[in-house]
């Protein structure tokens, strides 16, 4: 039970976990008024409006920086941290949306056409929500931090 209760006022746990849940029920709703209707996939999936990988780590780099202060080694490990996981949203993983887009079109238009896709059945759709857009990523950022501050305000560590 300590464990437990250990965790449950452990900053540095509590704000990234309470800002991936916020930004992961943000991009569903967001989701949910631009298509007009409910996935549930985009509760747990990535990519989307915020950026729950942004708002992750830049909440563990604002909680970070209010339990350990700036001159220790905690600080500088988690903000390039979140800057690798950051980058990588914006480069490696937005790019394998969009050729997952280009790829859905290309297996659509073949079907379309009546033509036999055997070797690509098994994958019958790719997924297109991947990575993020620098906007989606700055708002996650943006999200986490606040979400950072705000907890450890209320954990009372500053």
């Amino acid at each position: 039970m300590p464990f437990i209760i250990g965790i449950l006022h452990n900053p540095l746990f509590i704000a990234p976990a309470l800002s991936w849940c916020i930004a992961q029920i943000t991009k569903t709703i967001i989701y949910v008024i631009i298509n007009h209707e409910f996935r549930a996939e985009r509760i747990f999936g990535a990519g989307g409006m915020p950026s729950s990988h942004s708002a992750t780590t830049c909440a563990l780099v604002a909680a970070t920086a209010c339990v350990y202060g700036s001159s220790g080694f905690e600080l500088p490990m988690a903000f390039f941290f979140a800057f690798i996981v950051m980058y990588d949203a914006m480069g490696v993983r937005r790019e394998t949306g969009e050729q997952a887009k280009v790829l859905n079109e290309m297996i659509a238009d073949w079907r379309q056409r009546g033509k036999q896709l055997t070797s690509l059945e098994p994958m019958a759709y790719f997924k297109e929500f991947v990575g993020h857009t620098p906007l989606q990523v700055f708002f996650g950022a943006v999200l986490g931090v606040a979400v950072g501050l705000i907890t450890c305000h209320c954990l009372g560590v500053i």
